[in-house]
């Protein structure tokens, strides 16, 4: 029986849990409500102006993919020599095969202005084209001529899966076609057009958070962004119109002039579509392909609706949340007295076994507690011994590249090993046949001395590579820069590998450039790279030949960066040129594709076992970029495979003044063959 003044554990508790949570969950579905509305309206903001960025890219990179393929369909030899027949069977050929976003094509004859082939219908796409600009243009010049369309156009024989689009925005895009190709170009003879719909998203999906395309073309002066004209809009209608017209005009200029300034954000509209109807509209701003002096404004625009198309299911889930909390309190808080230490001991059986979850044997599940915080320590404990997994896997992998650290340094002190000892073993052998006096004559003696001698000049260059290494990773190897003329360099090089090259019978040949080259770089060094790739074509060419050559080029690094990317032969001379280039090309035995990048590394070779057929410590060509780095230069190898040669060249700044006591010194003239035969 309860005494008088006093009240059960379950009715004292269930009211003061009642009075406390009924109000705080009202509170918070109201705070969790104002927080998701803005939640979703932040992240419809963001997506909006990510989405304006990304259209005006897809637009560019839409407009720059059909100058490329109408410049291409230009070149066909159909338009050179076929018939107009030909010429219709091609273009609608060609109108087949094009994406989707090409509508139609044309094709005009310059000397009457008519049309000779079409897709598009009789109506004729292009306005006025620029005939004359076409016929007085050079090679390279830009060719394609890029007009807004201002009413839609189908296409006479359209397939099915090509959507008409009424409001979308259109552009023509044309192109000349001369008789004869590059350099052979001849008179201008016909016009090719074509009719291309830029992607947009044309209906505004409930949450979609892309939004609409809209395109505003304004010119890139002050004065002059007032009046910016609509070239593409949500209602077709409203194309053609300026945002004067407008009722959101000054919301409007605003986007213009944070456009043009570079800002990319996003602004409420609030008469844009329909009145009353708010939207919000992330924009960026994009060169115009028609006009260099106008930009256009891409807006990606949505209904604020849409954007907050999920609040009111989040608004049932919250009234459905705060009912069923208030009946849970009032069975939990009945139940709480005798079910309270169950949770505890349910979370301490768990604690214990944790580590044994998902194990075959004593399998232990996930946990699930009635009381949130005993289960949000359950989670933890789980997200501990995942945590502790990971960490355990981090681990492992760190030990395995530690083993695959320490064998690549076994290996690497094994190859250096042997490649100390075997010139050792020869000096101590050969100095010690001399001094037992074990040769015939004078001359066997002066033999062994001389192989001794050669053993002690390649184990000081392998003493020598090692300490370069050393100070270039240490930061400490410096150069002294001054202009070096190259054809003397070569052909000092050249007479310190003449011998070692006659003895494998290889061929030289050395092309020069027409004129004395002079570079700014550190005599001493570049010497010392060009013997070191010079040694290197001779060690791994058994037969063929060796060809050294040099050239200028201008913006060699670009060059390299397209060779890498294509296969196309880059042709550096020219005038203007900055740079000088030397190459260094041989028919050995060529290098795997997947091995060539990681030979520029330190103590990294292709075969770094000491039974290799090739001696060498993988330090040479390490020392070489690094130097070649140094002087301001670049360095590249390329191999089109095992058995197929290697090329090496390195690219070097041109100096601008070229003293006359160099000039004096260049030797080796231009286009010259040197042949060393074993004989």
């Amino acid at each position: 029986m309860f005494k008088p003044g006093r009240s059960s554990f379950r009715r004292i508790l269930l009211t003061r849990i009642l009075l406390l949570s009924i109000p705080v969950l009202l509170v918070g579905e109201y705070a969790t409500y104002r927080k998701a509305r803005s939640a979703l309206l932040e992240t419809a903001r963001q997506n909006l102006t990510e989405s304006a960025i990304r259209k005006g890219q897809s637009i560019e990179t839409s407009v720059k993919a059909v100058e490329t393929s109408l410049l291409t369909a230009t070149e066909a030899a159909v338009f050179q020599t076929g018939s107009i027949a030909e010429m219709r069977d091609f273009l609608q050929s060609l109108d087949e095969r094009s994406p989707t976003k090409v509508q139609c094509m044309q094709l005009t004859e310059v000397a009457t202005q008519t049309i000779v082939a079409t897709t598009c219908g009789a109506e004729a796409i292009y306005g006025d084209l620029p005939w004359a600009r076409w016929q007085q243009s050079k090679v390279g010049d830009s060719l394609v001529d890029v007009s807004l369309r201002s009413l839609p156009h189908q296409k006479s024989v359209a397939p099915s899966s090509q959507p008409s689009n009424q409001g979308a925005m259109r552009l023509v895009f044309s192109a000349p076609v001369f008789e004869g190709a590059g350099m052979q170009r001849g008179d201008l003879r016909y016009a090719l057009s074509v009719e291309s719909t830029l992607e947009q998203e044309t209906v505004g999906k409930r949450g979609s958070l892309t939004g609409q395309t809209v395109v505003i073309s304004v010119f890139d002066t002050a004065y002059q962004q007032e009046n910016g004209t609509i070239v593409e809009h949500l209602s077709p209608d409203r194309t053609g119109r300026t945002i004067s017209e407008e009722s959101d005009a000054d919301r409007l200029r605003s986007i213009i002039r944070n456009a043009i300034a570079g800002k990319q954000d996003f602004v409420h509209l609030f008469s844009f579509d329909a009145p009353g109807v708010e939207l919000i509209s992330g924009y960026a701003a994009i060169a115009s392909p028609i006009d260099p002096s106008q930009k256009w404004i891409i807006l990606a625009v949505t209904r604020l609706d849409n954007a907050l198309a999920g609040l009111k299911e989040i608004q049932k889930v919250l009234f459905t949340l705060i009912f069923g909390l208030i009946a849970a309190n009032l069975i939990v808080t009945w139940y709480l007295t005798l079910e309270l230490a169950r949770p505890i001991e349910q979370l301490q059986a768990y604690a214990l076994n944790v580590h044994r979850r998902g194990q075959a044997d004593g399998h232990v599940g996930p946990i699930k507690l009635k009381i949130t915080e005993f289960q949000q320590l359950a989670d933890a404990l789980d997200t501990m011994v995942d945590r502790l997994k990971a960490w355990a896997t981090e681990l492992e992998s760190a030990w395995q590249e530690a083993k695959v650290a320490n064998q690549l340094k076994n290996e690497f002190l094994a190859t250096i090993s042997h490649e100390l000892r075997t010139p050792l073993n020869a000096i101590i052998g050969c100095i010690r046949l001399v001094r037992d006096d074990c040769c015939d004559d004078r001359e066997e003696e002066v033999e062994f001395l001389q192989r001794a001698d050669d053993a002690a000049i390649h184990l000081l260059n392998i003493i020598n590579d090692i300490l370069d290494i050393s100070k270039i990773e240490a930061g400490t190897l410096s150069v002294t820069m001054e202009p070096v003329d190259v054809s003397r360099i070569i052909k000092e090089v050249i007479e310190l590998q003449e011998t070692a090259i006659a003895q494998k019978g290889l061929h030289l040949s050395v092309e020069e450039h027409s004129e004395p080259l002079v570079v700014e770089a550190d005599p001493a060094k570049l010497k010392q790279v060009l013997l070191n790739l010079l040694n290197n074509c001779i060690k791994f060419t058994d037969t063929g030949s060796i060809t050294i050559s040099t050239r200028l080029e201008s913006g060699y690094t670009e060059v390299m960066n397209r060779v890498s990317t294509t296969t196309e032969t880059i042709d550096g001379n020219g005038s203007g040129a900055t740079d000088v280039v030397i190459a260094l090309k041989d028919t050995g035995i060529g290098i795997a594709l997947e091995q060539q990048q990681k030979l520029f590394q330190p103590f990294v070779m292709v075969d770094g076992s000491t039974t290799r057929r090739h001696g060498g410590t993988g330090l040479g060509l390490a020392i070489a970029r690094n130097l070649i780095e140094l002087m301001g230069g670049t360095i590249m190898l390329n191999s089109k495979g095992v058995g197929q040669g290697t090329t090496v060249e390195i690219a070097l700044p041109k100096a601008n003044l070229l003293p006359s006591s160099v000039l004096k010194n260049s030797s080796i003239k231009a286009h010259k063959e040197e042949s060393i035969v074993d004989g």
